[in-house]
């Protein structure tokens, strides 16, 4: 399909999403927002542009898939707040007869055992709520420098006699230039729809328009990626002037502020240490606003940080993210190419700049 058909499409999509979407946190199955992968977490928790070698970033953008990940699993566990267990899976496949990318995750959330009460608070028994997101994507080149994706997504949602269900889909472009070491993207994620509701209202998804840049410097290790979320909607502000007044929050009332521009930018930063070592780090603004505590000491609210180790036939991450002071969630993963166990046909070298 000819570039300038797809931008074409991303168009109608970002028009039609921008109408249909309803923003700010009103919107149903957020846990779509939630960062599956540690050398994504470390990024910042949104990062489109990064290239990499991991399946689990082509799992958030199926244009970041390349060959060279054919047979390639992502494992990742999460011990969340709460004792909220999260576990992700991914797994990529390239076609060389269609000559086309795919890519398969799954994305699960455990929230434990919760007592299930009536009205009048008598005890009815126990249920466990569970959210879950099920995915196919494909993508395929464009010329030298140009690939285009798509993902297709089954969510379910079950809070016991409460169950939603939906479907929804991303579609992204990335442009990569390998010799001047540039790549940028641009996503349109979570364009879809509830087919169950809760209730008896119909409820919007988590949609998002985003776009990223990364470039690697020539003469020195380091990387550098600046993402753009939720471009659809310029203030992702909620002002509730009472609040602020009673818990030390500012209020804001201008139209335009600084801080309204910086809340959709995410920045990340990944050290090249060693052909088998990589540092990431990164920084969200609208985390950190979000959950800053009035006047109190915030900490490293808002940052993240990780490293990648490549140990041959195994890849390990780890990513750590602070949500408040003193606190942070943890995340682990592994890559692994069964293809080099199996079979599954031939392994690409490292992908890289």
């Amino acid at each position: 399909m000819p570039v300038k058909r797809c931008l074409t499409i991303g168009l109608f999509l970002i028009y039609t999403g921008s109408e249909a979407q309803v923003l700010g946190g009103r919107s149903v199955f957020n846990f779509l927002r939630f960062s599956h992968t540690p050398q994504l977490t470390a990024l910042g928790g949104v990062n489109i542009s990064q290239p990499s070698q991991d399946i689990g970033m082509a799992f958030d953008n199926p244009a970041l898939f390349r060959p060279a990940m054919h047979g390639q699993l992502n494992a990742v566990f999460n011990d969340f707040y709460g004792g909220i267990k999260v576990f992700h899976l991914s797994f990529g496949y390239h076609h060389p007869k269609l000559n086309t990318d795919f890519t398969w995750g799954l994305n699960f959330f455990n929230y434990g055992s919760s007592t299930e009460t009536d009205a009048g608070g008598n005890i009815l028994g126990r249920f466990r709520p569970v959210d879950w997101v099920m995915q196919l994507g494909a993508s395929r080149s464009y010329l030298e420098k140009w690939t285009y994706g798509a993902t297709v997504k089954f969510i379910s949602s079950n809070y016991g006699v409460y169950r939603s269900n939906g479907i929804a889909a991303d579609v992204a472009v990335l442009f990569r230039d390998s010799t001047k070491l540039f790549s940028a993207s641009f996503m349109v994620k979570n364009l879809g729809v509830q087919l169950k509701k809760y209730g008896n209202e119909r409820e919007e998804l988590p949609f998002d328009l985003q776009a990223g840049i990364t470039r690697r410097l020539a003469r020195a290790p380091f990387s550098f990626s600046i993402t753009a979320q939720r471009l659809h909607q310029y203030n992702l502000q909620y002002n509730d002037t009472a609040f602020n007044n009673e818990n030390g929050y500012r209020n804001n009332p201008a139209k335009f502020s600084l801080g309204k521009i910086t809340d959709h930018l995410v920045l990340g930063a990944t050290i090249h240490i060693h052909e088998r070592v990589e540092v990431q780090a990164g920084y969200n603004f609208l985390r950190r606003r979000e959950l800053n505590l009035g006047n109190a000491g915030n900490g490293l609210n808002g940052f993240s940080a990780g490293v990648s180790v490549f140990l041959g036939k195994l890849t390990m991450r780890y990513a750590r993210s602070y949500y408040q002071a003193g606190s942070a969630l943890n995340q682990v993963g592994f890559n692994l190419p069964l293809n080099r166990y199996f079979g599954l046909g031939k392994f690409g070298e490292r992908v890289g700049w």
